[in-house]
């Protein structure tokens, strides 16, 4: 594998991504990690900041000039948007810098692919037929079995804390319908393969948290530790994954717990996320496990009430280039 440039598509252009990504690259011109934008050119150079553009036709070339401009691989949208107003019209602009950023990671053109935000709603209207980045990104890379588990799986990170999901964009009252056995141990092992593989842990800890208060006290407040999480984590050791729990969720995060684990699996989406964005709101990182590519985001969304006023922090884009690079390095060693 490379270990750069790095591939960041432009997200929802009338969101923030232009602004951040034209910040990111003013950040991290002088020390890297080297990235070529991959989206409209003139979107990025209308972005507050005045950053100088370049437009380029190959990753090498990308490489060369990052130090003195933001590289772009220019695919020109075919109307002009507004910031802070969303169209579908953009749609077919947005997919396209998807898929062509994961081909050139599965080509080895780059050595990663870091997305900024895309909204649901304008893409949903033009017939997207995915629930997000996460899942389209399952399908152009046809992502493969690692292990007897299948990704792609949803890690979000931020300081020392990794949390996975095992559901994701689901209603709360859908959770515990949807929770299985089979579903747990499978994102147990992709925690527990990419803990090894791109997070360089030899022998990962692994805890798995509990659905009910108190992690149902026993079965005396819901039966889905007895019966679903309990055997989940007993098939994971079976395994050979060092996993413990359930735990109850709201003693999971704290300090002291965290350092007896590498990664804690977790049951829905805020019980994984509120603990992250306490822990790091500005500068947490989503990364897609399970993957044939790598492939991180940063942990917000498209921002339309601020974007083009300026004010955009590039905090968490930041982190997710610097991520990605540092797992592109951890898998090529």
């Amino acid at each position: 594998m490379k270990t750069g440039p790095l591939a960041l598509t432009l997200g929802d252009p009338a969101g923030i991504g232009p602004e951040i990504v034209a910040k990111a690259w003013a950040e991290l011109r002088g020390t890297g990690p080297a990235f070529v934008a991959v989206g409209d050119a003139q979107a990025l150079a209308s972005a507050p900041g005045g950053v100088p553009i370049r437009r380029v036709t190959t990753t090498d070339e990308a490489q060369r000039v990052f130090g003195d401009s933001l590289p772009v691989l220019d695919l020109p949208l075919k109307a002009p948007v507004v910031a802070g107003q969303p169209s579908s019209a953009a749609a077919p602009a947005i997919i396209q810098w998807i898929e062509t950023a994961v081909g050139l990671a599965l080509r080895g053109d780059v050595s990663g692919v870091v997305t900024a935000p895309i909204a649901k709603a304008p893409l949903y209207q033009a017939g997207f037929g995915f629930p997000g980045h996460t899942e389209f990104l399952g399908e152009l890379t046809q992502s493969a079995t690692y292990d007897g588990a299948r990704g792609p799986i949803m890690m979000l990170t931020a300081a020392d804390l990794r949390v996975t999901l095992v559901t994701v964009h689901e209603p709360i009252a859908r959770v515990a319908s949807l929770l299985t056995v089979e579903k747990i141990v499978n994102a147990g092992l992709v925690t527990a393969q990419a803990l090894r593989r791109d997070f360089g842990i030899r022998e990962p800890r692994v805890a798995v948290a509990g659905l009910n208060p108190h992690a149902g006290e026993s079965g005396q407040i819901g039966r889905e530790e007895v019966e679903i999480v309990e055997p989940a984590v007993r098939a994971l050791r079976e395994l050979g994954v060092d996993a413990a729990g359930p735990y109850p969720a709201d003693t999971l995060f704290p300090e002291a717990m965290r350092a007896l684990y590498d990664a804690a699996v977790c049951l829905y989406h805020d019980q994984a996320l509120i603990p992250v964005k306490m822990l790091d709101f500005w500068g947490g990182v989503n990364v897609t496990l399970g993957l044939p590519i790598v492939r991180t985001s940063p942990d917000h969304g498209t921002a339309f009430d601020i974007a083009g006023r300026g004010v955009a922090r590039p905090d968490s884009l930041i982190a997710a280039l610097r991520l990605a690079h540092q797992i592109a390095r951890t898998r090529a060693a």
